[in-house]
């Protein structure tokens, strides 16, 4: 028997490989559109394998990571698809930060090149003042902007060549680092291996089923998200074709547009843009007669707004999509079939996904009872970039624990109850408290604060900062501490009001009893000044 190192060429399991596959069987069929332009699988292909060789003779090896920071576009999806086809890690950058918070996701990771966009070269040039990466491409306008050496993206690829050689690159590397908030320090570098990424997609196909009319994928949410990047992967292995939603302020009447112009089949919004398509007048008599399946998720929905989707798309099929960043996402679904008798659940495994519910000892509780949902199978990361501590705490008794407290219906299903983890979920994006926090704090005329989330109409609940003013002053307005949090912390992550109190409830051990506020607000016993 020979002991010679197996060949990984021919396992085909990234995604990279995938569009190869398609390049060749079907090259000539659209893969991804995004406004006026359309990429069949051939072209699309070649400009991954340019790129990939422009990264290559910039010293980009396998293993090094390469930083993509864009608003939706074709040129960002060709970034991810470079980098893992060079066996390189992808890591993509939230647009929304600082500086400083696209500063640390480069230093953390300890990216060697950079793909930017060019109305985000601002905030890449100050960020690479402070951590330097080797090379630097951008995309969309001119490169000056994004800072020392950046070169434009479109010459890199014409100047390269159009093929790229076999690699072998092990279904068990590290494909992507998506950056995550947690409980405590900076956010994390969640390490997603090509097996987990394509475990979810055949996973969630082989759960909700692969029908040939259902083809045609609207990637709306922005592609640095789990969501984003996760979500187009099962169209891609069937070869369909990708539509990209533009970055920016959601317009659902622009958007029921796109959905009709290009016959989309299924699409995963959060419950906000829902609301607001369901609100549009017409929306019965649009056109969207293609739509086969709707799903919403990473963001807490009320069960009116769920009866108003089944109502207003009853030919397609409403799903509830439950997870996580860190287990590619999805971790559970409510299929269409259960929509209304089991309204308000998140629903059951999804294949390949093992859960159980627990107490603080990893025992488990009693169905009906509350416990936190801990996860083991092929979709769940493989670590925390470079923080063994944190990897080791979050794997403890060799199963993950999400932090998500549920409990568990006498026929399985499950309900969200809270998050054990402090975290915050707005408009489906994660703020993690405890770095708002550290801001706020840092404020003269703060002497201690607590960051909440309270329930909200559009974006499912938003930051509060209840803080108590520090002792030789008076607590700033929501104005100035929102003009304090400008440069330091990302749009979404501020405050939507604050709430000014003697001093923050605490318990016996010194922590701030966040539950209590939690229940003043909503029964409006705080003095609320809103942003």
């Amino acid at each position: 028997m020979s002991t010679n190192p197996e060949p990984l060429t021919g396992r085909g399991m990234t995604m990279s490989d995938q569009l190869a596959r398609h390049a060749r069987t079907i090259p000539d069929e659209p893969a991804f559109c995004f406004e006026d332009t359309r990429r069949t699988y051939r072209e699309i292909d070649e400009r991954v394998s340019r790129l990939a060789n422009a990264l290559e003779e910039r010293g980009i090896r396998p293993g090094d990571r390469v930083a993509v920071l864009g608003l939706n576009t074709l040129e960002v999806i060709e970034s991810f698809f470079a980098t893992v086809r060079l066996g390189a890690i992808c890591v993509p950058v939230n647009f929304r930060l600082v500086p400083d918070e696209i500063a640390y996701a480069l230093s953390d990771s300890g990216a060697t090149a950079v793909v930017a966009h060019a109305p985000l070269a601002d905030a890449m040039a100050k960020a690479r003042d402070r951590v330097q990466p080797t090379s630097c491409l951008v995309f969309g306008g001119e490169p000056a902007a994004a800072g020392p050496d950046a070169e434009p993206y479109e010459r890199a690829l014409t100047e390269a060549a159009p093929d790229f050689g076999e690699r072998d690159v092990s279904h068990d590397d590290p494909a992507f680092i998506m950056y995550t908030s947690g409980t405590t320090g900076r956010p994390k570098g969640a390490v997603l291996t090509h097996y987990n990424l394509l475990m979810h997609a055949f996973s969630n196909m082989a759960h909700l089923g692969a029908p040939a009319d259902d083809r045609v994928w609207l990637a709306a949410a922005p592609l640095f998200h789990i969501a984003g990047l996760s979500g187009m992967l099962p169209n891609l292995l069937v070869g369909g074709r990708t539509v990209l939603l533009p970055s920016g302020q959601f317009d659902p009447e622009a958007t029921v547009r796109l959905m009709e112009r290009e016959r989309v089949s299924s699409c995963f919004l959060v419950p906000a843009q829902w609301q607001a398509i369901c609100a549009l007048e017409d929306i019965a008599e649009r056109d969207l007669g293609a739509l086969r399946r709707i799903s919403w998720g990473a963001a807490p929905a009320p069960t009116t707004l769920l009866r108003t989707m089944i109502d207003t798309f009853p030919r397609a099929e409403v799903t509830t999509a439950f997870g996580q960043t860190e287990c590619s996402p999805v971790t559970t679904v409510l299929r269409g079939e259960d929509a209304i008798r089991k309204i308000g659940s998140v629903g059951t495994p999804m294949l390949n996904v093992e859960v159980r519910v627990v107490d603080d000892e990893m025992n488990d509780v009693a169905r009906g009872e509350v416990g936190e949902i801990v996860y083991r199978g092929p979709t769940v990361m493989r670590e925390y970039w470079n923080k063994p501590a944190e990897t080791a705490e979050v794997f403890r008794g060799g199963w993950f624990h999400s932090g998500d407290l549920v409990r568990e219906d006498p026929d399985g299903y499950l309900y969200v109850v809270d998050r054990k983890k402090d975290m915050i979920i707005s408009g489906g994006e994660n703020i993690y408290c405890a770095e708002v926090e550290d801001v706020l704090a840092a404020h003269p005329r703060v002497g201690e604060v607590a960051l909440i989330g309270v329930p909200d109409e559009k974006w499912g609940e938003t930051p509060l900062a209840v803080l108590a003013p520090s002792a030789d002053g008076e607590a700033p307005s929501a104005t100035e501490l929102d003009a304090w949090s400008t440069d330091r912390l990302a749009r979404y992550k501020r405050p939507r009001g604050i709430a000014v109190l003697p001093a923050l409830p605490r318990n016996p051990s010194g922590k701030v009893l966040k539950t209590r506020l939690r229940d003043d607000y909503a029964a409006g016993r705080l003095e609320v000044e809103s942003s």
